[in-house]
């Protein structure tokens, strides 16, 4: 049984907040046999008290052995079965920096990258070319013009940006371009039914056109496809939880996927200070909170473990200021792993930490892999983190007689 079909009966109103704090890749692993993760070498200490006070365990994103994309990871979060809903990463960048997909819209995340004089890539996110670099590459890309299709492109931060095609007979069931590795050429676009040819026709023209038009560039010479994607249609927060929810997030992504779940996007904050003065401003506005992190994924995929400490570091400074407006239910965890050894998302558990004026607590003494591993909460499937969460804020009634 899908757990949100149960919850929509369940969900009841009062006046507590839930703030749920994501350190995107939050999860590691240490250096060496017996050493200890990013986590466990950060310095903690907001984060280690509310591990004492509170309840840890180990959330899995999607299923056992599974690596995440964010999509999932976060749907995960949020309550949604990932695998019952599939959102294209395209979808989500478009939606989140505020593109309205229209039905038949096929949406893409693009990135740029370094192509050597091969055609092989160097780089796979052209040395996280900075915005103000990109965008005007993006813009420049508006020149590709495919018969019978509208093409955007839009900018959308350092190497990403997006592109929507709208036309006739377009559906979406295209693989990506982006092999995930350098010293191979960019993939060629494939489609996997009959209805999605043409979409890869459109999108090896594009490819054609844009190589191009960047082919005299340094750094973005060159770009790759990924999450070909139309507009999902999922069930919101509202309605399935009784929560007026709000995100607060840096990156279109993940503003996309908090608008897809029916969050409202609130602020333009860029660093973690910013969120939390968004977070203060709106907080008599809302009942549930999401606080998006970036960097302990960017650093991990980076596979600089003492930089994702650093970042780990700063986002535990963020804490003090979340429980000084007394919510009464907060949750710190992340939407996959991402160890810095092994640059790249993993299937490692997630850990979680959950604390609440009224969760039965456990022995642990800090937030970390080994002691999650000890955790009250044990190992769970993440779908099923709303439904403690609105437990433990008292906005769930009993079920059966």
């Amino acid at each position: 049984m899908d757990p949100q079909d149960l919850l929509r009966g369940l969900h009841t109103k009062n006046d507590s907040k839930i703030v749920l704090l994501v350190g995107d890749g939050l999860g590691g692993l240490p250096q060496q046999p017996g050493g200890k993760t990013e986590l466990e070498t950060a310095a903690t200490p907001n984060l280690d008290k509310l591990a004492k006070e509170g309840v840890l365990g180990s959330s899995i994103p999607v299923f056992p052995g599974i690596s995440p994309g964010s999509g999932p990871g976060h749907l995960g979060l949020f309550g949604y079965d990932p695998i019952k809903y599939l959102i294209g990463r395209g979808a989500l960048e478009a939606t989140g920096i505020g593109f309205e997909l229209q039905p038949g819209d096929v949406a893409i995340r693009a990135n740029f990258c370094t192509l050597d004089a091969d055609g092989k890539i160097s780089d796979r996110r052209a040395g996280r070319i900075p915005t103000e670099e990109s965008a005007p590459l993006a813009i420049k890309l508006r020149e590709v013009s495919i018969p019978g299709i509208e093409l955007f492109v839009e900018p959308v931060k350092e190497h990403r940006f997006v592109i929507v095609l709208r036309g006739e007979g377009l559906e979406d069931d295209v693989d990506d371009t982006d092999p995930q590795a350098t010293g191979v050429p960019p993939l060629t676009p494939t489609a996997n039914t009959p209805g999605s040819k043409k979409t890869a026709e459109v999108c090896r023209e594009f490819l054609k056109q844009a190589f191009e038009l960047l082919k005299d560039e340094k750094k973005a010479n060159g770009c790759t496809l990924r999450g070909i994607a139309a507009k999902p249609s999922l069930p919101s927060y509202e309605e399935v939880y009784g929560l007026k929810a709000a995100a607060i997030a840096v990156y279109p992504m993940y503003k996309g996927l908090a608008r897809l779940v029916g969050m409202d996007i609130v602020g333009d904050a860029k660093t973690l200070d910013e969120q939390m003065e968004v977070l203060k401003e709106n907080w008599d506005k809302y009942d549930f909170f999401f606080i998006h992190f970036k960097y302990t994924d960017s650093t991990g995929e980076d596979g600089n473990f003492e930089a994702k400490t650093k970042r780990t570091e700063e986002l535990d400074t963020c804490v003090p200021k979340i429980m000084e407006l007394g919510p009464a239910v907060f949750i710190c965890t992340g939407d996959h792993s991402t160890p810095a050894m092994l640059a790249s998302h993993s299937w490692h558990p997630v850990p979680t930490l959950l604390w609440a004026e009224n969760c039965r607590t456990d022995p642990c003494e800090a937030f970390g892999e080994a002691e999650c591993l000890k955790g009250g909460l044990g190992q769970f499937e993440a779908k099923f983190l709303m439904s403690l969460a609105l437990a433990n804020a008292g906005r769930l009634g009993k079920f059966g007689a």
